[in-house]
């Protein structure tokens, strides 16, 4: 398995002149795409129709060069678009693909490896429930697996687009009959999608789950877990990223845990580990080493950050997902020194609170 990465700018949500460019010029082959993840430029709610207009562009282009109907295209290729660039953050794309298997023979160094699954279908009733932690836990674990890593910690960044799924109405009465209200909502899809990260990588003990702790209780979360949710899914798409001995290439990922929207102590750290050491900002030839950097952030519900009042969450004119997109773009891009950076906000069990998971693909 080898697992290339091209980072693409676009001017708009619907721009895929590059990415056609270098499908063109043989840079990339449209048959080898397993992923894209990118940042489009709405507000990053529910009415942010960018996202649809990005699907849209992109469905058009694989069709054409591998001959399937948008519709097989999108079950195909996982497509993780975030909206919301707001601050310095630039709208862009990362295409990741793959081409050959898992090696037979172990290399001596660990390279990037990338693996795409999906669960089962859910049902509404466990939609943020223990049987959506345990499902995606399954799947991740049977990913990992195929990755042939040495171990958990060897998993860095997992991408998952989490179930909502359509309920009838007389489910929902049998639900509050059974005292168990429907919770397929983005919220406990979310949480339970980071859960089942947790669990599978034993961040977090089986004992642990249960109904009540999730979306509750915030000492349980994962490291690695980057969850979004999509109404009307009725399985949880998942990409697991990690470092392989099983792999070739050049590239290779870390993570670290961000304490809160300000830690630029772990993102050094993060860089270090990578081999790519700073004092404040990159240099011009570190920065070209950067493929790709994947981060969560949350305004902190206890409404304090380093010790001092904020008032993200309590400022009716501006989202607190807007602000905390712009704290963390800023603080990563002054690190960086690139503002093309991924960032997406609602983190329920993505870390602790007010802080998040943060990836960072490089090049060896």
């Amino acid at each position: 398995m080898r697992v290339e990465a091209f980072k693409i700018a676009t001017s708009s949500p619907s721009d895929v002149a590059q990415l056609d460019n270098y499908i063109k010029q043989s840079i990339i082959d449209p048959n080898d795409v397993l992923c894209i993840i990118g940042k489009t430029e709405g507000n990053g709610g529910r009415n942010d129709f960018t996202r649809e207009l990005a699907m849209t562009a992109f469905e058009e282009l694989f069709s054409k060069y591998l001959g399937i109907s948008r519709t097989e295209v999108a079950e195909r290729i996982v497509f993780s678009l975030s909206g919301g660039c707001e601050g310095v953050v630039s709208p862009h794309i990362v295409v990741f693909t793959k081409s050959g298997n898992i090696l037979q023979e172990a290399r001596q160094e660990k390279r990037l490896a990338i693996g795409i699954g999906s669960t089962r279908k859910f049902q509404a009733s466990e939609i943020g429930r223990v049987e959506q932690v345990e499902e995606t836990a399954r799947a991740i674990k049977e990913i990992v697996a195929s990755l042939k890593v040495d171990s958990a910690e060897d998993v860095h960044f997992i991408q998952m687009k989490g179930a909502i799924t359509n309920y009838t109405y007389q489910e929902a009465e049998q639900a509050l009959r059974d005292n168990k209200p429907l919770r397929s909502n983005m919220v406990y899809s979310r949480g339970a999608s980071a859960l089942g990260a947790a669990l599978a990588l034993d961040e977090i003990s089986a004992k642990d789950i249960r109904d009540d702790a999730i979306c509750q209780n915030w000492d349980l979360y994962s490291g690695v877990a980057s969850c979004s949710a999509k109404p009307g899914l009725d399985h949880t798409e998942i990409v697991v990223m990690a470092n392989s001995r099983y792999a070739e290439g050049d590239l290779i990922i870390n993570h670290g845990v961000l304490e809160d929207i300000l830690d630029t102590k772990t993102v050094h750290k993060v860089l270090t580990e990578l081999g790519i050491k700073c004092d404040i900002c990159l240099t011009a030839e570190q920065q070209k080493k950067i493929v790709g950097v994947f981060a969560k952030s949350e305004a902190d519900p206890r409404n304090i950050i380093r010790g001092r009042r904020h008032t993200m969450l309590t400022d009716d004119d501006i989202s607190d997902t807007r602000y905390s997109r712009s704290v963390l773009g800023a603080v990563l891009a002054s690190v960086i020194g690139d503002t093309a950076v991924y960032i997406s906000t609602r983190a329920e069990h993505h870390g602790p609170l007010g802080g998040g998971p943060l990836a960072i693909i490089a090049k060896v």
